[in-house]
């Protein structure tokens, strides 16, 4: 087995990581750095390229070109030494719903070949966290959403990973779950595993310590997310309007304005500096569009995401009207 430094134990590099499938590039050449102990973010829409990022840091897809390190082993080159280091829990996790909690655990610690001796100690810590340990009877087939993802990320963790990768582990998870598994990622955080996580929720970006926005496979943007909300050029306005789509068309249409969003019955608008909102609302009255109010707001991921992109149409993880979609079942596309 390839050695493994542990400066670069918790640390994941990728160097014009690429894949293609066919004629179709879904990872085109990401370059960035994961430091040991980061909460990072891989963020974007359904076909951004998540998943296949996620799949090749795992070693379960090999690049078509360029590299990764994973704890210091090329995933390119020898990905199965990498894999004691890390996790992967994928969008469908492999639970056996036909066992209990407690034979799940004990099927992946036999598969991480965890030492009998640790396994108390190691499902406390899990259960302290999960808060499972009252359903340890019960069918992993019985379980809520919301209690299978903390399940997946139990057997995920029972050997002690480095490095833990998350393809959209909150994906069609009620918001009560959704916060706890959030909860449980800050607490991995803080004891120091590395923890890369894909999401569509632009609210779940906010949670990490760096992102990487992703789209059509490429990055576009990777800082806090406190500097990139700050990176939003001009004035964002929140805007009230009966017809806020024509609105949101007119006011595209005008070299005043940086972009225009529908965020459910909203508008938000980015004016650039120096133009008045003043300016533009009588203008939009002279032509027959009322506007009930407007006010600044502070910029989300969403707003940087859209300005990024350059397309406002639909803000990632939305519907057209800005809303998020309802769960739809994903097997076999690519985030």
């Amino acid at each position: 087995m390839t050695a493994v430094s542990p400066v670069v134990e918790g640390s994941v590099h990728l160097e014009a990581l690429t894949r293609r499938f066919g004629h179709d590039t879904a990872v085109d050449g990401l370059t960035f750095s994961v430091d040991a102990g980061e909460l990072f973010g891989l963020v974007g829409p359904d076909g951004a390229g998540k998943t296949t990022t996620l799949r090749m840091l795992a070693g379960v897809l090999r690049p078509s070109s360029g590299d990764a390190q994973v704890a210091g082993v090329s995933m390119a080159t020898d990905p199965e030494a990498a894999k004691p280091h890390l996790a992967y829990m994928a969008q469908r996790f492999g639970l056996y719903e036909d066992l209990t909690v407690a034979e799940n655990l004990a099927f992946y610690a036999d598969l991480f070949r965890v030492p009998r001796g640790e396994r108390a100690g190691r499902l406390e810590r899990l259960y302290a966290f999960s808060r499972l340990d009252e359903f340890e009877d019960r069918l992993a087939g019985a379980l809520s959403g919301g209690m299978k993802q903390k399940l997946a990320l139990s057997c995920a963790l029972i050997h002690q990973p480095a490095i833990l990768l998350l393809d959209e582990p909150t994906f069609g998870v009620d918001p009560i779950s959704r916060r706890e598994l959030w909860q449980i990622l800050g607490e991995m955080v803080r004891q120091g595993t590395t923890v890369l996580v894909s999401t569509s929720y632009m609210d779940e970006a906010e949670k990490c310590d760096r992102v990487a926005l992703l789209n059509d496979g490429r990055l576009i943007a990777l800082d806090t997310p406190e500097t990139l909300r700050a990176s939003l050029p001009g004035t964002l306005l929140q805007v009230e309007a009966p017809d806020p789509r024509r609105v949101r068309d007119r006011l595209r249409a005008d070299p005043r304005v940086a972009g225009a969003a529908l965020f459910g019955d909203l508008l938000h608008v980015v004016i650039h500096d120096g133009h008045r909102w003043y300016d533009l609302a009588r203008d939009l009255a002279a032509a027959g569009l009322t506007v009930a109010g407007a006010h600044p707001a502070p910029p989300s991921m969403e707003d940087v995401f859209i300005h990024r992109v350059g397309r406002a149409d639909t803000p990632a993880g939305s519907d057209a009207d800005g809303t998020r979609p309802p769960p739809v079942d994903r097997r076999g596309r690519d985030g």
